[in-house]
């Protein structure tokens, strides 16, 4: 009998460092989560900041639009009005006047912007890695209001 009570210290002592590696294990793939999300995360600004509007253009993200009204109609998409209000992106420079000096823009990145109905340029789906948003690049003129 004695000879059991001898493995019963080991077999604690094994499970005992069984559980401690699988804390590690556990522990190191929270970490590396945590570090493929800080990743894409990073990435996906990445792409929107390879996108520079030049001289007195503008990089918007459409605002969508609600699906269904308050009186629980759902609209589908063909019946859609266009967007007219959305979120600065990026800034280009600004416009040169006559003598070559850049005149600045109004509006900066993070600002809600309404513009006209049908003006500027949308950005290919899959250029800013978004499938599922929209983008627009307007002239600064194309703009109407800031929303405060």
């Amino acid at each position: 009998m004695p000879a059991k009570t001898a493995k019963a210290p080991a077999k604690k002592a094994r499970t005992a460092k069984l559980v401690k590696t699988t804390k590690k294990a556990k522990t190191a793939k929270i970490a590396k989560l945590v570090k493929t999300t800080k990743k894409a995360k990073t990435a996906k600004t990445a792409k929107t900041a390879k996108l520079v509007p030049l001289g007195d253009r503008i990089l918007v993200k459409q605002v969508r639009q609600d699906e269904v009204r308050a009186s629980g109609l759902v609209i589908p998409d063909t019946a859609r009005e266009k967007p007219q209000m959305g979120e600065v992106l990026a800034v280009g420079p600004g416009r040169l006047d006559d003598n070559g000096k850049r005149m600045p823009i109004d509006v900066k990145a993070g600002d809600r912007v309404l513009y006209a109905k049908y003006t500027g340029q949308e950005v290919p789906r899959g250029v800013l890695g978004a499938e599922d948003e929209e983008f627009l690049v307007l002239k600064e003129s194309d703009i109407l209001a800031r929303l405060g």
